[in-house]
């Protein structure tokens, strides 16, 4: 009697232990699929910098727009 609860412990047990590790290596995977998703939408400008020398830049080509359009419109700045 004992040794039949022993062995329904130990199947369990086994089965929970491969599901835990199945279940591991699924969200490792799933980490590493979303590590890959955000280097590839990474803004790389001119120097390789990203983020807050994309804002920077993008700050910079609004400002030279704006004198641009200045200029065009006969306005001195």
């Amino acid at each position: 009697m004992t040794s039949e609860y022993l062995l329904i412990a130990l199947t369990a047990l086994t089965g929970i232990a491969i599901i835990a590790a199945a279940a591991l290596r699924g969200w490792q995977g799933w980490l590493t699929l979303k590590t890959r998703e955000l280097d590839q939408h990474r803004p790389e400008i001119e120097g390789g910098a990203a983020g807050g020398m994309a804002r920077i830049e993008i700050a910079d080509l609004k400002e030279r727009i704006r004198k641009l359009e200045a200029i065009a419109a006969g306005v001195d700045l």
